[in-house]
């Protein structure tokens, strides 16, 4: 059987799926799995156990020259990839009309079928055409979270129960180092996610006081800068790492003795990585996005944003301090 998976973003998102492909390597062993994914986040998903071909978009970008003859070029590259392999299911994990854009580009073999969303669940986004282009729109419930609505989509679509391990498929990156090393993931896409600086320096501290170094690291100019301002306060144990490609920076992560961020795509890789891990949240929504089923992650939400203490004490929770 081949089944082509269609999560083109964000970070998290992405991550959030890889639970999905793991379930079907347990169900259906002689299955090939492919994934469409943005270019961005390909790395990443090459590292994912399962995942057998890496289709890249650069949907985000083509939106941007759509006119010009470069994009068009790089459309039709990426249509004549896409449409190389024929398909016996093709489930569409996001719910856009982007990716239900895909879905329907995407060859069947004479018995496929493509597979989508039916509805939206809370949190989340979700436009009507991926029901549309759907040859089965699975209906989910509206309280589900993330990393469930994959695995549950991909079960029903396939005919298999969900199965109560659940694993992300990135271990192999997990590789701790004898050096007790926390990362310090301050960086979110969004500035009402962020949490203050000044709560950063005194849990880095508190870590510091604790024997551990710390790691900050960075993926736009604006969270270097942050990065080189903390490491200043924190002094010398505090290592502003160079930016690096999101496989490498994967990597490095999984050889830190935990990580501590704010509700961002490098704190959900810490969550596949299986590392401690203490997540922040400044809104009332770990129970869609935070870890689940781990007694070494923990999330913790209050507003405006979690104090010092309560963010410690859960960090001393998971760490086993």
């Amino acid at each position: 059987m081949k089944v082509l998976l269609v999560k083109l973003s964000s970070l998290g998102d992405v991550v959030h799926a890889m639970p999905a492909v793991q379930d079907i390597r347990r169900a259906l062993p002689e299955a090939q799995i492919d994934w469409v994914v943005e270019q961005a986040f390909a790395p990443l998903v090459r590292r994912c156990e399962g995942v057998q071909r890496v289709v890249e978009s650069d949907v985000r970008s083509w939106r941007k020259v759509l006119l010009s003859a470069a994009t068009w070029r790089a459309w039709r590259a990426f249509r004549a990839q896409l449409r190389a392999q024929a398909y016996d299911a093709v489930i569409d994990l996001q719910g856009l009309t982007k990716s239900a854009m895909v879905s329907r580009m995407a060859r069947l073999s004479p018995a496929g079928k493509r597979y989508a969303l039916g509805n939206q669940t809370e949190g989340s986004s979700w436009e009507s055409p991926t029901r549309w282009v759907a040859d089965v729109a699975v209906a989910m419930e509206p309280h589900t979270n993330a990393v469930d609505r994959s695995r549950l989509l991909c079960a029903r679509a396939l005919g298999y129960e969900v199965p109560q391990q659940m694993r992300y498929g990135l271990s192999a990156l997990a590789v701790p180092h004898q050096a007790a090393v926390v990362a310090l993931v301050h960086g979110t896409s969004r500035a009402d996610k962020l949490w203050p600086e000044a709560c950063w320096v005194e849990l880095g501290q508190r870590l510091m006081q604790s024997g551990y170094g710390l790691a900050l690291p960075h993926g736009t100019h604006e969270e270097e800068a942050r990065s080189r301002r903390l490491a200043k306060e924190l002094g010398a144990a505090a290592i502003v790492w160079p930016r690096l490609p999101l496989d490498e920076l994967a990597q490095q992560l999984g050889h830190c003795a935990g990580v501590i961020g704010v509700d961002s795509g490098l704190s959900h890789i810490a969550v596949a990585l299986d590392l401690p891990h203490v997540q922040i949240y400044n809104f009332d929504t770990a129970w869609r996005t935070g870890p689940v089923g781990s007694a070494h992650q923990a999330s913790v939400y209050a507003q405006p944003s979690p104090d010092v203490d309560s963010v410690w004490n859960a960090w001393r929770e998971v760490a086993g301090a």
